[in-house]
């Protein structure tokens, strides 16, 4: 049987820990019902990072056949922020940013591409029913 570097069982414990604290209700949130039939589904950015490290090491009392002593380390941080909010009401969605507006006038306009996307298709769909009653 093959023996594990400490340093495996080391990342290993804390990829684990990781696992523990985030899943995929970190990101999107557990829905939230609201009493007229509109539900709200946090969003979050999650960001993590981790390192982990070691050393083998001889000591002064070692055998000349002794493996090497082991000393490591390993250390994880986590962000979450909130980025928005989905609102659901029937078959309609739409996202509530939670951050401040856009900064520049392309951003702005990139926000409102979905928006005005809605809009038209509300406006031809609503001029083909009127076509439609026409004839």
């Amino acid at each position: 049987m093959e023996k594990n570097h400490p340093i495996s069982d080391l990342m290993a414990t804390t990829m684990q820990k990781i696992r523990e604290m985030v899943d995929v209700n970190t990101i999107v949130g557990t829905p939230i019902q609201t009493g007229d039939g509109v539900t709200l589904i946090p969003v979050s950015r999650l960001s993590f990072g981790f390192a982990s490290g070691g050393s083998d090491f001889a000591t002064k009392a070692q055998k000349p056949d002794a493996e090497n002593s082991f000393g490591g380390g390993s250390g994880a941080g986590v962000n979450i922020s909130p980025v928005a909010f989905l609102i659901v009401r029937g078959d309609n969605v739409k996202l509530l940013p939670v951050a401040p507006p856009a900064g520049s006038a392309v951003d702005r306009v990139v926000e409102l591409v979905p928006e005005m996307f809605d809009k038209v298709t509300d406006y031809l769909e609503k001029n083909k029913k009127e076509d439609n009653q026409g004839f």
